[in-house]
């Protein structure tokens, strides 16, 4: 019996204007936000939230570009960037960081690169 490979989803999910959702959405492929989501939010893609989408709830994904409202924590495996129009209120965890002028960031931001590599030095004992 031969093994089938798993298809890659690299489908593009749209919440349009005008549209709201509440609860928790997942995704393996790229998401774009310009209505409303009420809930945590993870996609193994991109997220987009347009000038009209809002996220009230948390967001995990591998990049994120915010140009909409977010009140939530985002934890971005690689790059978050907030566009001149964002509003992001919350917590930010991600590799990279872009912020344009204009764009509004109320919270705090933590950038780790890797675990393994953030272990504190120095605790080894000294030989005299």
């Amino acid at each position: 019996m031969a093994k089938q490979k798993e298809t890659d989803h690299t489908a593009i999910n749209l919440v349009g204007s005008g549209t709201t959702i509440k609860g928790e959405i997942n995704s393996k492929g790229d998401i774009r936000v310009d209505g409303k989501i009420i809930g945590e939010v993870r996609s193994k893609g991109k997220i987009v939230v347009g000038d009209t989408g809002t996220i009230e709830g948390d967001i995990f994904c591998l990049n994120a570009d915010l140009s909409g409202r977010v009140n939530g924590k985002a934890d971005v495996t690689e790059l978050l960037s907030l566009q001149a129009s964002a509003i992001f209120l919350g917590d930010i965890i991600a590799n990279k960081l872009s912020i344009e002028p204009g764009a509004r960031f109320t919270g705090t931001c933590s950038m780790e690169k890797d675990a393994a590599a953030q272990k504190p030095q120095g605790n080894e004992e000294k030989k005299s």
